[in-house]
């Protein structure tokens, strides 16, 4: 396993728009400045899931998301009958 650190703008360029599992993050109020790539993938379960038994040499982990996350909603609306 190569435990490089690599910074969130590396990140960006490495993993574009994928989800990242990082080990020994880096975070400054809320916000990712980078830490060691265990697993990446464009779906966001399939990091969660796989990526769990890559965690255990690190204190601690977090996922970010080297892309523009911009979230679109369907809004629904029902209607009575």
């Amino acid at each position: 396993m190569n435990n490089t650190y690599i910074s969130f703008e590396e990140l960006k360029k490495q993993y574009p728009d994928e989800w990242v599992l990082l080990g020994n993050p880096e975070i400054k109020n809320t916000a990712v400045l980078g830490g060691v790539v265990l697993y990446h993938s464009k779906d966001k379960k399939e990091v969660c899931y796989i990526g769990r038994d890559k965690t255990a040499d690190f204190s601690t982990v977090t996922i970010a998301f080297a892309g523009d996350l911009k979230q679109q909603r369907k809004v629904g609306i029902l209607q009575r009958i």
